[in-house]
């Protein structure tokens, strides 16, 4: 059985959990995770205060030690026992959320599942950092991406190659490679004084926020002695935020008083409809 589109038809529930503060959770996902038999959540990522929200008696596992198999053994012993069981991944679950095997698994058992968004760390970071990812004449395109490592990339994907597009880049999963990071991106044409910020553990008690640019975000990174757990935003949308911009030159087209939509000073759409 393929993923469903009613609740009703479905015996597991991929659940984003958001970035760590547990007020972060969408109602859809508190609900569920209350509703849950079985609960498995990614423990090394996801904060255990969410677990408050489990009913009692529910069986709880951290998925941290575990395998793929031994996930799926875990659901698939709960799935027979008639069990409603909650997958519970950090930020958004179709992000970097190793969700994709173990729907191709539940798959082969015919067993229906369905998938709830979350809050993704990139936008808990943005936040955290007061920066639109998206600036007008700036940047408006956002790419989600990651360096080699043991786990390799794509051959057209290198960061070098996306890093051609200069627009606002956010590297996940990358922070002991930071070296490696910024050599290809400047190889790919971004400048040393481009504005770079590291945030870790967006939204988590101990969250730390590194404004810097590309020349020494290496430095600044080890000085701050962050080796895990943070996402590198790159880009002159960040620009503001580092000081450099006190105007409001890049205005969105949607509220300047000239421009003609559907909701204001008449009924044109199409290109103007934003």
């Amino acid at each position: 059985m393929p993923l469903v589109t009613h609740e009703a038809d479905a015996m597991v529930a991929f659940v984003g959990a958001g970035p760590g503060d547990p007020e972060l959770l969408t109602l859809k996902a508190q609900r569920l995770i209350a509703k849950a038999d079985t609960l498995i959540y990614a423990d090394s990522l996801v904060s255990p205060d969410v677990c408050q929200y489990a009913k009692f008696g529910a069986a709880t596992y951290g998925s941290a030690a575990l395998t793929l198999e031994a996930i799926i053994d875990i659901i698939l012993k709960a799935v027979t026992n008639g069990q409603f069981v909650v997958r519970l991944h950090s930020g958004d679950p179709s992000l970097y959320g190793a969700m994709y095997e173990q729907q191709r698994l539940l798959d082969r058992h015919a067993i229906g599942y369905f998938i709830v968004p979350g809050v993704s760390s990139v936008f808990a970071a943005a936040a955290a950092i007061g920066a639109e990812l998206t600036v007008p004449d700036v940047a408006q395109s956002l790419i989600l991406t990651r360096q080699a490592g043991r786990v390799p990339m794509p051959e057209k994907e290198s960061l070098r190659s996306l890093a051609s597009h200069h627009t606002t880049l956010c590297i996940f999963l990358s922070i002991t490679r930071v070296r490696q990071v910024v050599e290809e991106l400047l190889a790919g044409g971004y400048t040393p004084e481009t504005p770079a910020v590291v945030v870790y553990r967006a939204t988590w008690p101990d969250q730390k926020i590194i404004r810097s640019r590309l020349k020494t975000l290496v430095e600044d990174v080890k000085q701050a002695r962050i080796s895990r757990q943070a996402l590198i935003m790159v880009g002159w949308a960040f620009a503001p935020i580092q000081g450099h911009e006190d105007d409001i030159e890049h205005r969105s087209h949607l509220y300047l008083p000239g421009y003609k939509h559907l909701f204001r000073g008449g009924d044109a759409i199409g290109e103007n409809e934003e």
